[in-house]
């Protein structure tokens, strides 16, 4: 049976508005501020063989790893309807361990399941040696607790024991339960909708084109590296350290295209290091299907038939194919826009009127945990912060936004105020941060935080010592810069990342990177 074009249309629609108002029933509902307020989570449908059919708009360093964590899920634990699988290892699809993902079975007149609804949310504490678990670890164990694929949900009831378990090992446990609880929420909606266009269209027509949306990507996808010149382009970038040596990690990768065929290719990176920055290969393969979506018309659905039509070559034990019992936490965050970076100053070779200068390369990410003094409370706070986006052959960059493998939101003063004990004293653009060229970069942004009870902080962050690049004679965005003003007056500048001790009074400053600069 052939497709009928109109109805392609509306069922690429159909789907990828499943996905969005999953996502907007997270939001919703949520408890923890970075999930309501910054938004860090992701919702998708994906076919009975695991292959993501549609997405929502929501956060690309998940959305392109999210199909390994379904089919971890779906190979190990025998699902029946109305049950739900959560998993948060890294070495199983996952990103890092506060990243859980939920995994539910779609039924329809049938005793196995037609399709999975899934969504992944950041949670600000799994446990770990640190508040908000993002340490300045050297193995996954010291990060959080790690969750194979289990049961959360079983025919339509939370098992308790095993969420009692999950709560005994975090800081948090009434914001986790909350958060929990959105997930699940955002799956009863997804199936829920799925039901709908089931008995609406017959189960065959909906098949059909669940698999001819995923083929019309790939014909799409095919074309894209047809119109790119043959040949090898290679670009290699930075990383400023691991968080525990000084010593730089190198990015490197090699593009290599003949006719409509891609190989993208990371085996000259380094090997994984002692740090936290270690990507594993699921964040590799998020990196490079975010980048070959930016190159493709706009409207065209993002799903499996991106990555079916390109080959990604990593080395098992590299800086982007870390192994158990990597420590990882910061690869995630970090490491993915790195590979960004290394991706598109690749292709800026062949493509150079459709290449942007490099972004901020960083997530900013800032941790800061205690107890309050006025509630008596534990708390985790965990936010990125935006910077400079790169400037490209037709525009400025963007200023003091989030780009690449983050799509969230920079926490509002007001919700933060209300949520914790801290107090804004900045919040402002960073003037002159952008590199210069006939196209300017994105300026960063300042972020000043004064504390009002004793805490633990730790940031990770990149690009403090090798500025974003600017592209045909464009200039280098700034580097950005942490800072801790102590009560009596005293700075203290910091590295790229680093755990300390704040008292009452304190205050932690971050100036973001700026973007790089477009010719001359």
């Amino acid at each position: 049976m052939g497709y009928n074009p109109v109805l392609l249309e509306i069922f690429k629609n159909k789907f990828s508005s499943v996905a969005e108002e999953m996502g907007m029933v997270l939001n919703r509902t949520a408890f923890s501020v970075n999930i309501k307020e910054r938004r860090d989570y992701s919702c998708a449908i994906f076919a009975k063989n695991s292959d993501m059919i549609a997405q929502a708009a929501h956060i690309p360093v998940h959305l392109g790893s999210m199909p390994l964590s379904v089919r971890a899920a779906v190979n190990s634990i025998e699902m029946e309807e109305g049950d739900m699988v959560m998993l948060n290892d890294p070495f199983c699809g996952g990103t890092h361990l506060p990243d859980i993902t939920l995994v539910a079975p779609f039924y329809f007149n049938s005793d196995k399941p037609f399709l999975y609804v899934a969504n992944r949310a950041h949670h600000s504490d799994v446990g770990g040696m640190s508040p908000a678990s993002m340490p300045l670890s050297t193995s996954i164990f010291q990060e959080g607790i790690i969750v194979p694929p289990i049961k959360l949900v079983e025919k339509g009831k939370i098992d308790r024991k095993i969420l009692s378990f999950f709560l005994s090992n975090v800081r948090t446990p009434i914001e986790r339960e909350g958060d929990f609880t959105a997930q699940i929420m955002a799956n009863i909606t997804g199936l829920k909708r799925l039901k709908e266009i089931f008995e609406k269209y017959g189960e065959d027509k909906v098949l059909l084109y669940s698999d001819e949306i995923i083929k019309y990507t790939g014909r799409i996808t095919r074309k894209t590296i047809q119109s790119i010149p043959d040949g090898i382009y290679e670009f290699t970038d930075y990383m400023d350290d691991d968080g525990i040596s000084d010593k730089p990690v190198k990015l490197n990768v090699e593009i290599k295209i003949k006719d409509s065929r891609m190989i993208i290719d990371f085996s000259e990176s380094d090997t994984q290091v002692e740090g936290s920055v270690n990507a594993v290969r699921a964040i590799t393969l998020s990196a490079c299907l975010y980048v070959l979506r930016c190159l493709m018309p706009e409207g065209t659905p993002t799903n499996a038939g991106i990555l079916k039509n390109i080959k990604v070559v990593t080395k098992r034990g590299t800086i982007v194919d870390a192994e158990f019992p990597a420590a990882v936490a910061g690869g995630n965050v970090e490491t993915s826009q790195r590979i960004v970076d290394v991706l598109l100053g690749a292709f800026s070779k062949a493509l150079p009127e459709k290449i942007p200068a490099a972004s901020q390369g960083t997530m900013n990410n800032i941790t800061i945990g205690g107890v309050d003094k006025k509630s008596g409370a534990s708390f985790a706070y965990y936010e990125t912060i935006g910077g400079g986006m790169g400037a490209s052959a037709q525009n400025d960059g963007a200023d003091a936004v989030h780009s690449h493998m983050t799509n969230t939101l920079n926490t509002p003063v007001e919700a933060l105020e209300y949520s914790y004990p801290f107090f804004v004293t900045e919040y402002s653009i960073r003037a002159n941060s952008g590199g210069k060229g006939k196209f300017s970069g994105g300026k960063g942004m300042v972020r000043e935080i004064k504390v009002l009870c004793d805490v633990n902080v730790t940031v990770l962050s990149e690009r403090r010592k090798f500025s974003p690049y600017g592209l045909f004679g464009g200039d280098k965005g700034c580097s950005g810069k942490n800072v801790v003003i102590r009560k009596n007056g005293k700075i203290e500048e910091k590295r790229g990342k680093f755990s300390c001790n704040l008292k009452s009074g304190d205050t932690l400053r971050i100036e973001t990177p700026g973007g790089g600069g477009y010719g001359e």
